[in-house]
């Protein structure tokens, strides 16, 4: 890891408070690896060996129902902790990691999360920060699929991509990331069908743009409007 400079993670939250020489420790018991898109790191349930740093890419946080399918609870994106069970009190992982797309991160071994949060200054109060913003996420998501029609959690959905991985390109904000039909489907309890219908119907009026595994939002005012009328 002599490679990679202590720079890089000094503007990310754990590591804002730290020394060069402390980000230095770190990063010599860090373990690289690049994974494929589709590549899981860790599955459901899968025993917590390890907890990571997303330095490039996008993952896709997916849990399965009692009745076996796949949900996509959240993405995260580069410069966060993720895999982080011994902070939720687990020994396993809650929920599968997918690589959404080619991704780089770290690895430590689970036996090291307590000696960083007790050695190292920010690191405990800021990992802990993120646990909470994701949870509150996975509520808020919880009471759309509870109370928004498919339209609504549809738009939703987008609009939080673009917000989170927006990339702009000629004529709206690309989701900078693969992003199929199905995936949007998982993340909106909804079927491929109806999902395939709605952005057929949006492209034609000119919200959105999509073509295989690329989505960009052309009109997002308009988007705006569909996810927040009155049900």
């Amino acid at each position: 890891m002599s490679k990679l400079d202590e720079s890089l993670l000094r503007p990310i939250p754990p590591f804002r408070k730290l020394s060069r020489i402390q980000i230095r420790e770190i990063l010599d018991q860090a373990t690289p690896r690049r994974y494929d898109s589709g590549e899981a790191v860790f599955n459901e349930g899968a025993e917590a060996e390890r907890f990571f740093l997303l330095l490039d890419g996008t993952i896709r946080v997916v849990r399965t129902t009692e009745s076996g399918e796949q949900v996509v609870a959240l993405h995260i994106g580069s410069g966060q902790l993720f895999g982080i069970a011994p902070a939720l009190g687990r020994s396993t992982y809650p929920a599968t990691a997918v690589a959404a797309g080619e991704c780089l991160a770290l690895s430590w071994s689970a036996s090291l999360w307590h000696v960083f949060v007790s050695r190292y200054d920010g690191f405990a109060t800021e990992t802990y920060r993120t646990v909470g913003n994701r949870v509150a996420e996975m509520n808020n998501r919880i009471v759309e699929l509870a109370t928004l029609h498919v339209e609504q959690r549809v738009a939703n959905a987008l609009l939080r991509m673009i917000n989170q991985f927006g990339k702009k390109v000629e004529g709206g904000v690309l989701i900078d990331f693969p992003l199929s039909r199905q995936d949007i489907s998982e993340m909106t309890g909804t079927t491929l069908h109806t999902v395939s219908r709605l952005l057929s119907a949006w492209e034609k009026q000119g919200i959105v743009r999509s073509g295989r595994k690329r989505v960009a939002v052309t009109d997002p005012h308009r988007l705006v409007l569909i996810g927040s009328a009155q049900s």
